[in-house]
């Protein structure tokens, strides 16, 4: 019986330690076709908006930059991207995202576009939260590949906690926190409510060509396709 018992303990202890080596998904191996392409000159598309919330896309478009150079790439300058698109009637990323891309990268340059969808904007100011559910997609303008791709609902923590001078547990202090969380969510910068999600999901993005360690960073962690998350200001 208890030779056994020590087979069993054995077979599990395998079992458990190779669960715990399985590998980890990693930059390289989700987005294997960054590697291969090397994009250095990127080119942001307007968002496509499926939410009722209008000047959603405008928050999303104006915050997408600044991440995208901090990985190491170079953007095209988004106001002057953007102006030339409405003047070639270009200006909806609908009709492009399934189609031909070489015509951006004879006129921009661009090796790859950023196309984003906004699936859902809601705010619910008693709860003190924001809910995003986007979709960020890099695709290639000479292969037409995605290169990179993400989904996830984000939920945006804008709550405040309880101060030391009132106690929470009393109607007052319950009633202060609930006032103040409303406050709050209704004057929140909706432009750092995107620059949050935007930077949440793009941290994933493998290091681009203007980056001291591009090509290098294959190894570094990185989290799924499809996920949710909550992020605070």
């Amino acid at each position: 019986t208890m030779r056994y018992y020590h087979l069993f303990l054995a077979i599990l202890l395998i079992g458990l330690s190779a669960c715990g080596s399985s590998s980890t998904a990693t930059r390289g191996s989700n987005y294997p076709k960054m590697y291969e392409e090397k994009p250095a000159v990127l080119l942001i598309m307007p968002p496509i908006n499926k939410t009722t919330h209008v000047e959603a896309k405008d928050y999303f478009y104006t915050t997408l930059a600044w991440p995208l150079c901090e990985k190491g790439y170079y953007v095209v300058p988004p106001f002057l991207a953007m102006e030339l698109m409405r003047n070639e009637s270009a200006y909806d990323s609908e009709q492009f995202i399934n189609g031909p891309l070489d015509k951006f990268h004879e006129v921009f340059g661009a090796d790859a576009l950023l196309f984003t969808t906004i699936h859902k904007w809601s705010k619910a100011a008693l709860l003190g939260t924001i809910t995003v559910n986007i979709e960020y997609e890099l695709i290639s303008t000479k292969t037409h590949e995605s290169l990179f791709k993400r989904r996830g609902d984000i939920t945006i923590d804008l709550s405040s906690g309880s101060d030391s001078g009132t106690s929470s547990s009393s109607a007052w202090g319950v009633l202060g926190n609930l006032l103040s969380t409303t406050i709050n969510t209704a004057l929140t910068d909706k432009i750092e409510a995107a620059r949050l999600c935007n930077n949440y999901v793009l941290r994933d993005l493998p290091l681009g060509k203007y980056s001291s360690r591009h090509d290098q960073d294959q190894d570094e962690p990185a989290g799924s396709a499809n996920f949710k998350a909550e992020v605070r200001p």
